[in-house]
């Protein structure tokens, strides 16, 4: 009995033994798995880092692939570090925490620094200045030179591809940049102006242009969007730990005058920044444009070459601005901004528009002066964090407050072929704009590479109060008998509006890895805006006669209107490697628009169903060649003034009538891109063909009352419309680097559709653009750049009867600056312009401007520079405010009044601190 009774404690005792030596082996060492991505500082994966692990008792290396992704399966020991080598790139270390007992570890991504390195006994004699990546253009800042203390955006005029206009846009390969970044950060809530006007260019290690897919296609990875042109710019490492700032102030005739400040502090990813201004020579230190502003339109890309002031009217400007960013933690970033600006702005000008009917022609001839005060608010923050698991989350609130008072009067006079109005039309309001926007994005991840789960969230809430006093007076002077009839008409009248437009957009995405190279993506999007209109129109002469506020039921307004979409699909994305990628795609848009009147007691609807299939290829022929072709379909809704059931007649001579039936319009857009370079030879040449058709366009339908001169305008769907687009570009040294030719070329038809007295017009538009760019740079002792380009503006009209208008325009500029010595720079610019073939006499102008000045530097780092400044010594800028449409029945040309000569005298100061080493 007591033998068995050890045998059963023995083998009781070897059960347990047996059973306990796994968990005590697996809490001393159990087998890790370690995966994470690599990225560079504007966030792009990296290919090729080589990355070593190293523990008590392992040793592995792994490279990382295509997207920056690596892996270590069953990883043994205690004490785990990891490596990260590029060359090029500064060393990462990273101590891996063991987590307790968990077998799967996600590092955070890994952030690649660029730094040049040092090889004894090798001597580099040539920086390549530019490196096309797939994604980006890269411009290495060491490979050109610039002047001592120059800012950002002359630094970027001098970069091939990139052209800078006079208003300060940016436009890379013949796009507009829409945002800036700093080191992968947000500057100033991505501001253009706020960046190149105020950063140093010898601060900046790379230029980098980046195709751009959005937050949350950067995290999906499948790039099926039309990408935005984004600008990141790599900090100097000597750069990211540095105090530096600038105040300029300066007088000049005609009562110029300019004033500016600006503080930086940069500490290794923190970064504060405040910037101020107050000028009367057009000139912003932010490019955040108010929509209700008097003399703003949107520029083209050959503004770039003229020499004149692109801003009509005189402003007056005061601006203040300021921009926070920091890592809060290891996983954590933060980023804010704030900028006011206050712009007071008169415009004078004329303008000739002429609407032809059948036997009968209506033209208004109006001499105007606008004058606004604009006061524009925003606050902008970034909220990003990644947590271990790698999982993101971003949280982007913007706030906007625009308050505007314009006070506008236009004398016209307005003729058809026996009747004549004659008198003035004069309005002011005041409008306010309280907007808040709020996006939040999840990105969630998994152990598989590539499965992802998304959700992103829009929110906004937008409102719009009017308050307008509306004053018309004309007489009339009616020659259709043989006695002619003299008759007055006077209108005064108080509007008040108010306008709301909330709306929510959710977008849900699943990403998942589907056989060897391919992902498959399902998406679901939903989108609900509700609009609301409200407008009491008084009579103040009824009010006046009576003593009682009398207020026009047939111009009152309360409408709700509603827009509802929801899209279902499916994507594909094959990318085998790095030299293809196609895309595949099919949606379901059921969407529907309601509208209300609540007096009327009568309800709109439409309903409709869209089929969007989307595809994208991109071909990577070699590293220096590749071709991309895409299509995509996308629903636009009409605004207020489209649908609101209300006969407006608030301006007598043109009365508008919405029309709450009118449907969606469904665009759909084709487009090919070519890319070619040739590093060995500094060239890059890119064309791009694109056609856009829509269906259920929205056109204006108009009609002349009787044989007045009185045409009233309402709206319809219809299809038929397309467009062409066409362009290129060419860079390319010529016989060396010292001497740079850029080439553009644009070419857009249009086949435009619009309706008149109820019948169909086609307005065929051809508009042909080339430009040549040379630049000449000797050393540092001088450099000049020639500018010509040729417009052509050709328009042709089916009715009332075949009638066509074609426009040329030729510029011719030039630029040149020396420098003597190291503190004296004198510099002159000049261009010449002909325009002829328009209608109006006021546009066939052929003005030339010319513009000088003289710099002195002082002090031993040059950091003092006295300015001597002529702006348009012939005084010719001030009638280059011209401005022409034609559309439907319609030829319209204006010129706007301008700033002209004046001569000016700045003083510029520029203090930079480093610290302590």
């Amino acid at each position: 009995m007591q033998k068995h009774r050890c045998l059963i404690f023995f083998f009781s005792l070897t059960i347990c033994i047996l059973a306990c030596c796994p968990f005590y082996v697996g809490a001393q060492s159990p087998s890790k798995h370690i995966e994470g991505y690599v990225v560079d500082t504007a966030g792009v994966h990296l290919k090729g880092v080589t990355i070593r692990m190293t523990s008590k008792t392992d040793t592995l290396v792994v490279i990382s692939s295509e997207r920056g992704f690596y892996k270590f399966p069953q990883v043994q020991g205690e004490d785990i570090r990891i490596s990260y080598s590029l060359i090029g790139h500064q060393l990462v270390y990273k101590n891996v925490p063991l987590f307790g007992n968990t077998s799967f570890i996600l590092m955070p991504n890994v952030v690649m620094i660029p730094q040049p390195s040092l090889i004894e006994h090798v001597n580099i004699v040539k920086t390549i200045p530019v490196v096309y990546l797939n994604d980006t253009i890269q411009y290495n800042m060491d490979a050109f030179s610039f002047r001592k203390n120059a800012l950002l955006e002359e630094a970027l005029k001098q970069l091939p591809g990139i052209q800078v206009s006079r208003d300060g846009s940016v436009y890379a390969h013949g796009r507009l940049i829409s945002s800036v970044q700093v080191d992968g950060k947000k500057f100033f809530g991505g501001d253009v102006l706020t960046a190149t006007r105020n950063l140093p260019a010898d601060f900046i290690q790379k230029v980098q242009v980046i195709d751009f897919y959005g937050d949350m296609g950067e995290e999906r990875g499948i790039k099926n969007e039309e990408p935005e042109k984004i600008l990141n710019f790599v900090l100097r490492e000597d750069r990211k730990r540095i105090s530096f700032g600038q105040a300029t102030a300066g007088i000049g005739t005609s009562e110029r005058f300019i004033g500016s400040i600006g503080a930086n502090r940069f500490n290794d990813g923190q970064e504060f920044s405040i910037v101020g201004s107050i000028n009367n020579t057009n000139t912003s230190l932010f490019s955040f444009g108010s929509p209700s502003g008097a003399g703003e339109r949107e520029r083209s890309l050959f503004d770039a070459v003229d020499f004149v002031d692109p801003t009509d009217g005189l402003n007056n400007i005061k601006s203040l601005g300021f921009n926070f960013s920091d890592n809060l933690a290891e996983r954590t970033s933060f980023n804010a901004s704030y900028s006011f600006t206050r712009k007071e702005n008169v415009t004078k000008g004329i303008s000739r528009l002429q609407s032809n009917y059948i036997g009968n022609s209506i033209s208004n001839e109006e001499t105007y002066e606008t004058q606004t005060q604009d006061n524009f608010h925003r606050l902008t923050a970034e909220f990003k964090h990644r947590f271990k698991n790698n999982d993101m989350l971003e949280v982007k609130p913007v706030f906007s407050y625009n308050r505007v008072g314009v006070d506008n009067i236009r004398e016209r006079l307005v003729e058809n072929i026996r009747i004549t109005n004659d008198g003035y039309y004069r309005d002011s309001s005041y409008n306010s704009s309280p907007n808040m926007d709020l996006d939040v994005l999840y990105a969630k991840s998994f152990r598989k590479p590539g499965r992802k789960l998304l959700g992103h969230v829009a929110l906004n809430f937008n409102n719009h109060d009017k308050e307008e006093d509306v004053r018309d007076t004309y007489r009339t002077i009616d020659e259709r008998k043989t006695d002619p009839v003299i008759s007055r008409f006077e209108q005064e009248l108080f509007i008040r509006q108010k306008n709301g437009t909330n709306g929510v957009k959710a977008n849900f995405s699943y990403v998942e890895p589907f056989l060897e190279h391919s992902l498959l993506e399902v998406t679901y999007n939903y989108e609900l805006t509700d609009m609301s209109a409200m407008r009491l129109v008084e009579d103040r002469l009824q009010s006046r006669g009576t003593g009682f506020p009398h207020f026009v039921d047939s111009l009152n307004v309360n409408y709700n209107y509603r827009f509802h979409s929801s899209r279902a699909g499916l994507n594909y994305q094959y990318n085998p490697d790095k030299t293809f990628r196609a895309n595949i795609g099919f949606a379901v848009q059921p969407l529907t628009l309601s509208g209300y009147l609540p007096r009327e007691d009568m309800h709109y609807e439409y309903s409709n169903v869209n089929l969007v299939p989307t595809a994208g290829f991109k071909w990577r022929f070699s590293e220096e060649m590749d071709w991309s072709v895409d299509y995509v379909g996308k629903n636009n809704q009409p605004n207020f003034m489209h649908i609101i059931p209300v006969r407006d007649n608030s301006n007598s001579q043109n009365i508008v009538v919405g029309n709450p039936e009118l449907k969606a319009e469904f665009s759909n857009r084709i487009a090919t891109t070519l890319r070619k370079f040739v590093s060995s030879r500094g060239q890059y040449f890119e064309t791009n063909f694109a056609y856009n058709f829509v269906l259920n366009k929205i056109v204006s339908d108009k009609k002349a009352t009787g044989r007045s001169t009185i045409q009233e305008t309402t709206f319809k769907n219809t299809s038929g419309y397309y467009d062409l687009k066409w362009y290129f570009l060419f860079n390319t040294p010529v016989f060396n680097e010292s001497l740079q030719l850029d080439i553009v070329g644009n070419t857009d038809y249009y086949n435009n559709l619009s309706y008149v007295e109820d019948k169909q017009n086609t307005t065929r538009q051809f508009i042909y653009s080339q430009s040549l760019q040379l630049r000449y740079s000797w050393s540092d002792y001088f450099e000049s750049a020639f500018n010509t380009n040729y417009m052509l503006n050709h328009a042709r009209y089916t009715w009332p009867s075949v009638n066509k208008i074609t426009a040329h325009s030729l510029l011719l500029s030039a630029g040149t600056k020396g420098y003597l010595g190291d503190y004296v720079t004198i510099g002159g610019e000049m261009s010449q312009r002909v325009n002829a073939g328009y209608e109006s006499d006021f546009m066939n102008n052929s003005p030339t401007i010319i513009n000088a000045y003289m710099e002195f530097s002082f002090n031993k780092n040059r950091l003092l520079m006295l300015r001597l400044q002529g702006f348009d010594l012939l005084d010719k800028n001030k009638d280059m405010g011209t401005y022409s449409e034609y559309i439907g029945n319609d030829m319209y040309e204006a010129r706007n009044n301008r700033l002209g000569r004046y001569f000016m005298v700045t003083l510029n100061m520029r203090l930079q601190k480093y610290p302590k080493k």
